[in-house]
């Protein structure tokens, strides 16, 4: 991924060249490996670049060969190859980057060609070939990607786009979240939905609701996710997974492992014929030998990262998942004083004051430095999959399969606010891309198309038990589809496969959460606290940690503005759900253990 600004409508676009510039450099920790900028009739396109694929020719803003069409892109566009081949006019590329296709995609399509990128993505193309220029701007369907668009009362004519809020936050007094899955178009200043799945409407209430009556083919839900790892391993850099030991990262490290031994042994296999090649030719060198070779040469296993207070349970679970997988594990302990020390800078790169996010971002933002500090650029990771499945303890609670299905598919819609958010800035802060497989859009049409009575679940003394003795757990049918495996080789122990679910705030250490609360009780007196609805007119905190983070916030991004861009996730009141978002609050988490061990 990488870090795009742009400023669309300005009447004089040289004069604010560098001030756009600095727009860019206050997030080019998402992109140290290069700065581009463009300056067309009345826009300026600012991109910060990470080099994950075309590392050599890649460079961007991209511009088309008639120089008429310029294009700034975060994210990587997976069926790039396939899209290339599927142009009906043959185009000629300058470079080897998966997001040019866009260009020539955009001269056939118009603004159809969203629907046909398979990826993750926020971009903005730029059209001088019209009077006056024509800009459009596109965020990938669930939110996997950030990005904000802005304006300002003073520039009527002008709006500008960022993957972060604090790109925007000095030159527009309004800044929203761009939405996922839709479209800009400058001709009419319209903002449309493009993508709409089958199952997009099952959060509706009323007759109206789409509530899914198919049953789970687990074959289909292994091969769909096992496809949507093996195409976000498309990567020219060393690359590894998050393993916190849970059920959803083990899974994805187990598919990336078989992955990454065929690519290994498939790439020794070329290196042997090539070497014998050239023992029974002419002594010569081997062009493009080293440099096709290296990378892999370098990485011949897959390495699994993970992070977590001393013996907590994430650490114990990933080093158990990481053996059986023969992964090259990398475990780091941090201490709870080290996470209280990096709020400030989390709060800073996530641009929100949710508390479950702050929670679960700064191990991960810690992890992410000690990542790219080894080299590794991007990492598979394994969010979405409790929203798909129902995976949250607090799912135990839905009254019935249609009201469960709703509540998935409003968790899914709103992932961009959460664990995307969290996903993309934690990593991102240190130049790290983190990819989500659970979230590619075809696994999402098969397992979102389940009938969610397949995905309901109990617990404690309600367990219920299949007839293979499988407890009808959390996520079942995800459990179940890797249960066996077609070549006979497990793909997890039991004890990973089958573990309930937690939360990775309390997985890293249930001494982290306690560790926050107890520096907000010192932090926030009650005084100040019970003032609190004085001070704030909207998302009033209801705890002092909550306060503590507010806070925080509010010193970093002072501007209603900002406070108006950040969403909280509040827990089911309704179906019995403690405000502390925390799993270990849920009912039934220590009853669960009884009968999960």
């Amino acid at each position: 991924m990488c870090g795009i600004v742009i400023a669309h409508g300005l009447d004089n676009p040289s004069a604010s060249r560098i001030r756009i510039i600095a727009c860019g450099k206050r997030i080019r920790h998402r992109g140290p490996d290069w700065s581009g900028c463009f300056v067309g009739k009345e826009t300026i396109l600012v991109h910060e670049r990470l080099a994950i694929v075309g590392v050599d020719t890649g460079a961007q803003p991209l511009v088309s060969t008639d120089g008429k069409t310029i294009l700034a892109v975060n994210g990587e566009i997976y069926n790039h190859i396939k899209l290339r081949a599927g142009l009906k006019t043959p185009y000629q590329f300058k470079t080897h980057s998966d997001c040019e296709v866009i260009i020539p995609l955009y001269k056939e399509h118009d603004t159809g060609l969203c629907n046909m990128l398979d990826g993750m993505f926020s971009f903005v193309l730029l059209d001088e070939s019209v009077t006056p220029s024509r800009i459009i701007a596109a965020r990938d369907p669930i939110g996997i990607t950030t990005l904000y668009q802005g304006w300002d009362s003073k520039r009527p004519g002008a709006v500008f786009f960022a993957s972060e809020l604090k790109a925007l936050i000095d030159e527009c007094d309004k800044i929203i979240s761009f939405p996922p899955g839709h479209v800009y178009d400058s001709r009419d200043q319209s903002t449309t939905r493009y993508f709409i799945p089958t199952w997009w409407d099952g959060d509706l209430e009323g007759p109206s609701a789409v509530i899914p009556t198919k049953p789970a083919d687990l074959t289909l839900l292994r091969e769909s996710l096992e496809d949507a790892v093996r195409k976000r391993l498309m990567s020219e850099v060393p690359y590894g997974v998050l393993l916190s030991g849970g059920l959803d990262s083990s899974l994805i490290a187990a598919i990336a492992a078989r992955e990454t031994e065929k690519v290994a042994q498939a790439q020794q296999e070329a290196r042997r014929r090539k070497l014998q090649e050239a023992r029974s030719g002419p002594p010569s060198p081997i062009p493009g030998f080293v440099d096709e070779y290296e990378t892999i040469a370098s990485w011949p296993q897959l390495h699994s990262f993970s992070i977590g207070l001393e013996n907590s349970p994430d650490l114990l679970a990933a080093r158990k998942a990481a053996h059986f997988l023969s992964t090259v594990h990398h475990e780091y302990v941090f201490t709870v004083q080290e996470g209280l020390d990096a709020i400030p800078d989390v709060i800073y790169h996530l641009e929100t004051y949710d508390v479950t996010t702050v929670r679960a971002s700064t191990p991960m933002y810690l992890l992410s430095r000690k990542i790219k500090a080894m080299g590794v650029k991007m990492v598979l990771s394994g969010e979405g999959s409790d929203e798909i499945f129902g995976g949250y303890l607090y799912f135990h609670a839905a009254p019935d399969a249609r009201s469960f299905h709703q509540e998935c598919v409003k968790r899914v819609k709103n992932l961009h606010t959460a664990d995307c958010l969290r996903a993309n800035k934690s990593t991102m802060a240190w130049g790290l891309e983190a990819r989500v497989p659970f979230l590619d859009k075809a696994f999402l049409e098969v397992a979102m198309n389940v009938d969610p009575k397949e995905k309901m679940f109990s617990k404690g003394s309600q367990q219920e038990f299949d007839a293979d003795g499988r407890p009808k757990m959390e996520k079942y049918i995800l459990r179940k589809a890797f249960d066996c495996s077609p070549d006979g080789k497990p793909y997890l122990p039991d004890s990973i496969l089958w573990r309930q679910k937690e939360q990775f705030s309390d997985g890293v250490g249930y001494s982290w959460i306690d560790g926050i609360k107890d520096h907000a009780e010192k932090s926030v007196s009650d005084e100040d606290f019970a003032r609190r609805a004085e001070r704030w007119s909207r998302d009033i905190p209801d705890t002092k940690e909550a306060y503590y983070i507010r806070e925080i916030f509010d010193n970093l991004f002072p501007s209603e503005t900002a406070a108006e861009t950040a969403v909280r996730w509040i827990p089911r009141g309704d179906w019995g759900c403690s405000s502390d978002p925390s799993g270990r609050s849920v009912s039934i988490h220590n009853a669960a253990y009884s009968t999960s061990e």
